[in-house]
């Protein structure tokens, strides 16, 4: 079960014939159109840089691109981008032009605007001109680094907030062989087991109590950081 795209896409909830927009092709830009592509959506990508949009175009990361300049608002209404649900502004680098951006889309009455920011000042700016979310993928990737390197058993984590997660995690050896009624997960650290994998690779969801669990397995729970931080891991 692979969390890690959840953290952005909590809120991007899929609908029928839902398209999205995403504005400038760097690392994250290309993440997000390559994720949203596989997943089924239809995609358009734009960029001031014309060889970024032939490459986006070359490795067939999204579904259409295009080369304009989003600080133009004749432009990104010409584009029809004032006509997507979500727009996703992954100017990053440009704190200048990422604000006008966010701007532009949301005077042209863009529903759902998504936002990446360099820095605290930068998103708070962003929230300002009417950013709907704001995402933070360095500050992210290096918190996920950190707590990969320290808690290696977690395969996995999707923050709810700052002090509750949902995890994958290897089920630890002390688990092995025992059923969750023996466990008593909730009782005795404040968790909730959402679902546990199988030999086939899929997730079991909302296993039964006598379900026996096998160390070195995983297994994906809900709780309190500190709750979960208490796991014989």
């Amino acid at each position: 079960m692979n969390l890690s795209a959840l953290g952005f896409f909590n809120g991007l909830k899929k609908k029928d014939n839902r398209q999205y927009a995403v504005i400038g092709l760097g690392r994250f830009g290309r993440a997000v159109c390559s994720t949203l592509q596989s997943l089924g959506y239809d995609v358009l990508a734009t960029d001031l840089d014309e060889k970024r949009v032939a490459d986006a175009l070359g490795s067939e990361i999204t579904t259409h691109a295009i080369q304009l300049d989003s600080t133009d608002c004749a432009a990104l209404k010409q584009a029809g981008i004032f006509e997507f649900d979500t727009v996703i502004v992954a100017i990053g680098n440009y704190i200048q032009e990422s604000i006008v951006t966010t701007l532009n889309l949301k005077e042209g009455n863009v529903p759902h605007v998504v936002a990446k920011a360099s820095n605290e000042v930068h998103g708070k700016l962003l929230k300002r001109v009417g950013a709907d979310h704001v995402v933070y993928p360095e500050h992210q990737a290096g918190c996920s680094l950190a707590r990969s390197l320290t808690k290696p058993a977690i395969l996995d984590r999707f923050d709810l907030d700052p002090d509750n997660s949902i995890v994958e995690v290897i089920i630890p050896d002390d688990f092995h062989g025992k059923t969750i009624a023996d466990l008593q997960l909730r009782n005795r650290f404040g968790l909730n087991l959402l679902a546990v994998s199988e030999k086939n690779g899929k997730f079991l969801i909302n296993p039964e109590p006598d379900k026996r669990l096998e160390g070195g397995s995983a297994m994906v729970v809900i709780g309190c950081n500190k709750d979960i931080n208490r796991l014989p891991i």
